[in-house]
């Protein structure tokens, strides 16, 4: 009885522990989550799998689409040599792991790898491959037509397209204005919105289009826009390429002339005035000029006025012809010219003859636009900051060329001057003679005879020479060149100046230069040097004799 019951009851444990056993077996595979890779490159999707109990393994990769099919794209049997791929770009590699070079965006997709294990079961798991592509540099199209701007109107212009061509994933685009970013606004309501188009190329890449409108003032005539393309990159990298910079061309009519000299600080007699008109429109309209009733002829919105005299002074008129422009806008501008001046005149007037002795009085006289200075000067010399110089008894020294000059300080650069020339008449007065240096007898030597007179003196060398006359001031000087005979070494050279006053003589010295030396001390002093030598050599003689 004991045995018929053992039979069964082995047999039900035998195969409980074979359901246990197929029950308990399992599979367990894993792969990266998620995988990132350029567009271009290479990258390796690597897939581990373990096995509660040892069986013959199957790998299969997958890549699964948007509406959840699969399509195979490898596999591989870990008994034998059965493998196989279904693009040449996809390896199988003996980890199990898959290959794939040359990566296009239309691996950016779900990679699965699948392990069958027989009976042990099956089991997957799936990586996330992420394919990136930098854009290009965004360009920029400012809207090409001018736009008008009228603070009546509520509703936007287009302000430009930025356009971002061939990144992945999906790039973004933000826009700026004067470098600060505009908040990105879909709803058309708003006074600044984006409309943005999004076109996946043949290429598997994206290009992205994106308007700006706003509500434009006339201060926007001069903002700067750009835009930048936001793109993610491997690692979660967020990059930025910015576009080139533009304006755009608005339109506006006048509310405000505007009417200015260019020139800096007051306005004188002889300087070239520029006078600029101009209005806050866009574009700037055509100007007319006025002096009273005179049209004036100007250019664009500038007068100007070369050589300005003082007659010019006056009051001047700008009319712009807007014809877009509010009937209550004034449209003309008016500005005053003040031309600075001074006029000098000289009492007496010039040129001045008087005698050597005499008292002489000059007077300098101005009238000016504003408070003004006058002064003598006499070979840059001041004598009088008064505009009166006198002198009691004049000499000949006193003759010469006297300038007075009128200035005006609160006018930079504003001044004139007037010359007379005083001549004093009387006999010439020779200055004191300065003594000529010959290195040697027979050789020329060349002095100079300064004198004063009026009139202008003549003169006589004795002995005579070649001469020649200059005048510096109101001196004259004679220039004479000669032989320096022993007889000129002795007594000199005789200067003599005269006019119809009289005469005035001098003697001039010439001596031999004694610091240079003669011929004769030359060879005297060789012929020491030569003694000198003699004796040293007949000294080297002896010592060595007596050693």
């Amino acid at each position: 009885m004991k045995r018929a019951i053992s039979g069964p009851f082995w047999i039900c444990c035998t195969l409980l522990a074979v359901v246990l056993q197929v029950c308990l077996a399992s599979v367990t595979v894993k792969v990266n989550p998620e995988m990132h890779v350029l567009k271009g490159d290479t990258v390796m999707l690597p897939c581990t799998y373990t096995t509660s109990a040892e069986a013959a393994v199957a790998v299969q990769w997958f890549i699964e689409f948007a509406d959840g099919g699969r399509k195979q794209v490898a596999y591989k049997s870990s008994v034998g040599s059965d493998a196989g791929t279904f693009t040449d770009r996809y390896t199988i590699e003996k980890d199990m792991s898959l290959n794939i070079s040359q990566v296009t965006v239309d691996d950016h997709k779900k990679f699965i790898c699948q392990v069958t294990a027989g009976p042990v079961g099956t089991a997957e798991s799936a990586t996330e491959v992420k394919v990136f592509s930098a854009p290009e540099k965004p360009m920029v199209v400012p809207n090409p037509q001018k736009i008008f701007v009228d603070s009546s109107i509520s509703s936007s212009a287009e302000v430009g397209k930025c356009i971002s061509r061939n990144g992945h994933p999906e790039p973004r685009i933000i826009w700026f204005k004067d470098d600060n970013p505009l908040p990105e606004e879909k709803k058309k309501t708003e006074k600044t919105y984006m409309i943005h188009f999004l076109v996946k190329e043949a290429s598997g890449l994206y290009t992205l289009t994106s308007m700006l409108y706003m509500h434009l003032t006339k201060a926007d005539a001069k903002s700067v826009y750009h835009c930048i393309v936001e793109y993610t990159m491997p690692d979660n990298q967020i990059k930025q390429e910015s576009s080139d910079n533009f304006n755009i061309s608005l339109q506006y009519s006048t509310e405000n002339v505007f009417f200015k000299v260019k020139n800096e600080g007051p306005i004188k007699e002889g300087d070239d005035v520029v006078m600029q008109c101009e209005t806050d429109g866009n574009p700037q309209p055509q100007f007319d000029f006025f002096k009273g009733e005179k049209l004036l002829e100007g250019l664009g919105g500038t007068l100007k006025k070369k050589s300005i005299t003082r007659e010019d002074s006056g009051t001047y008129k700008c009319e712009a012809m807007d014809y877009e422009a509010d009937s209550k806008v004034q449209l003309h501008k008016t500005l005053n010219i003040n031309v600075h001046y001074i006029d000098i005149t000289v009492e007496p007037e010039g040129p001045l003859v008087v005698s050597k002795g005499d008292h002489v009085e000059l007077q300098c006289k101005a009238k000016a636009s504003e408070a003004h200075t006058l002064q003598w000067t006499k070979d840059s010399k001041e004598l009088s900051n008064t505009g009166v110089f006198a002198k009691e008894s004049v000499t000949l020294a006193d003759g010469g060329v006297y300038v007075c000059v009128g200035a005006v300080p609160s006018v930079p650069g504003l001044q004139k001057q007037v010359n007379i020339t005083v001549n004093v008449k009387g006999q010439p007065e020779i200055d004191a003679p300065v003594k000529g240096l010959v290195d040697k007898e027979g050789g020329m030597v060349t002095l100079n005879c300064s004198a004063l007179g009026h009139p202008a003196p003549q003169f006589i060398w004795t002995p005579s020479g070649k001469e020649s006359v200059t005048v510096k001031g109101n001196r004259v000087i004679s220039t004479v060149t000669l032989e320096a005979t022993a007889a000129v070494l002795k007594d000199g050279v005789i200067c003599e100046a005269y006019n119809t006053h009289g005469r005035d003589s001098k003697n001039f010295e010439v001596k031999l230069d004694q610091a240079k030396p003669t011929p004769a001390n030359s060879d005297r002093g060789r012929h020491l040097s030569q003694l000198s030598l003699l004796l040293l050599s007949f000294s080297g003689l002896f010592l060595v004799h007596t050693l």
